[in-house]
């Protein structure tokens, strides 16, 4: 008898809560070409090709920024009828338009093809188009109004990472609403734990992938190191000259803005003299990128929020606490402390993005924080939900205390307040305190009252 040898291999998948989003545009009776938004390297090719292979019969994928001869088929005829006639050529497949998925990948590459969508809308909405795109380069270009569906990707949260690394089961526990905040608390260490690591993996998705596989801190930096390379050779792709060095000012400087005590953006701490007028392009090609976060100041803070927002006061923060870590060169001994010098370091500037990042990812948008005309106190985040304003104040370690919490609620006596920290869920008249790795049910607190 011959023995056979059968080595098994780790299929890697990632749990993406966004994925249920695309199963009700699949379904929906008024769907239109979808659109998916997000910054460079957050996943969007592979979640629209999981989709595609998971819920189609067929996918056909076009990537244009690697295949120019798919250009030509858009070059001239943006009928329907034309291009899929040409993609059925080049393919040698068959496209039937309730079975098939049709990927226009890196779309922002093709303006012609972007306006064939509404084409496609209009002529022949049977046709299950999904296209992707980095902010990269849509910044600059423009789609049809009225004519897509939207959908934006970001980095991989907390939960979804505790997936990815194989805690399923704490993912199950975290999200299952049968459980009581307090039975949550059971868990509470296991919880903070992986918490720091996410702090110092973040959510890009190779990042999780190489510590899923390899939980190596080192091998995590390398690709966080890749990735920070990757967007700043993107500057030069995407931007004229002239604001190449602006931006690069703007991006390096996030880091040691977040890890002053009081973390508005000033223009002067970038260059001697400098002003917002200088500045202020760069500054908008980064936020519509998607790599940097501004958040403005309120200091009336009445419905909407978006009316109250103060322009020339703002914070900026990164897309990824992970790529946050690796900019600012966190030590990687500083994650196996047993302490909490991790939730610490840069004055609380890591957890602050993990706040701003799970709010985000969350739908509690826009954010914007709070502070009073004299600057003696702030409360880091403030957003709208349903017909009240909730401020939340995070802190990043047992300490709980904040005078400008206090000055807050005094003023205005908000129906609700929070407070996150290390500490364990508890509640005190209308102020919740709730544990960091719990800002993903945030709304939940609020709902049940």
């Amino acid at each position: 008898m011959v023995a056979i040898s059968v080595k098994i291999y780790h299929i890697y998948i990632m749990f993406r809560s966004i994925y249920k989003d695309l199963i009700i545009w699949k379904n929906s009776l008024k769907r239109k070409p979808l659109i998916l938004y997000g910054a460079r390297q957050v996943g969007k090719t592979w979640l629209l090709r999981e989709f595609g292979n998971s819920e189609f019969n067929k996918t056909i994928y076009l990537n244009f920024d690697t295949d120019h001869r798919i250009h030509s088929f858009f070059a001239d005829n943006i009928s329907p009828s034309g291009i899929i006639r040409s993609l059925e050529n080049h393919f040698n497949e068959k496209i039937d338009p309730f079975s098939t998925l049709l990927i226009f990948d890196e779309i922002q590459e093709c303006q012609r093809a972007k306006d064939s969508l509404k084409y496609f809308n209009e002529d022949a909405p049977q046709y299950y188009i999904a296209a992707a795109g980095s902010f990269l380069g849509i910044a600059g270009g423009k789609f049809p109004v009225g004519q897509v569906n939207e959908l934006t990707l970001y980095p991989m949260s907390y939960v979804e990472f505790l997936d990815a690394t194989e805690h399923n089961v704490l993912k199950e526990t975290l999200l299952d609403k049968n459980l009581s905040f307090n039975d949550l608390s059971l868990s509470h260490d296991l919880f903070i734990r992986k918490l720091k690591e996410y702090y110092f993996v973040g959510g890009m998705p190779e990042a999780v992938k190489t510590f899923a596989e390899t939980g190596d801190f080192n091998a995590v930096r390398k690709v966080q190191s890749i990735i920070l390379n990757n967007y700043g050779s993107d500057f030069s792709k995407h931007i004229s000259g002239i604001n190449i060095p602006k931006v690069r000012m703007l991006w390096d400087s996030i880091p040691s803005h977040l890890a002053k005590e009081k973390k508005k953006f000033v223009y002067k701490e970038i260059k001697l003299g400098g002003r917002a007028s200088e500045f202020e392009d760069a500054m908008n090609w980064l936020i519509n990128t998607g790599l940097v976060y501004r958040i403005d100041r309120v200091t009336d803070p009445k419905i909407p929020l978006n009316a109250y927002g103060e322009r020339e006061h703002f914070k900026l923060y990164m897309i990824d606490t992970g790529l946050l870590a690796a900019k600012s060169s966190l030590d990687i001994a500083s994650i196996l402390d047993p302490g909490t010098s991790i939730f610490t370091e840069f004055k609380g500037a890591l957890t602050e993005q993990y706040a701003l990042q799970e709010l985000i990812a969350s739908g509690s948008s826009p954010v914007f924080y709070w502070g009073n005309s004299g600057g003696k106190a702030e409360i880091d985040f403030l957003f709208q939900y349903k017909n009240k304003i909730i401020p939340l104040e995070v802190k990043s370690s047992f300490n709980t205390k904040s005078q400008s919490l206090a000055v807050y609620m005094g003023k205005y006596k908000p129906t609700y307040a929070i407070r996150s920290s290390l500490k364990k869920y508890s509640k005190d008249r209308q102020l919740f305190s709730i544990p960091l790795y719990m800002l993903s049910r945030l709304t939940e607190f609020l709902i049940d009252e």
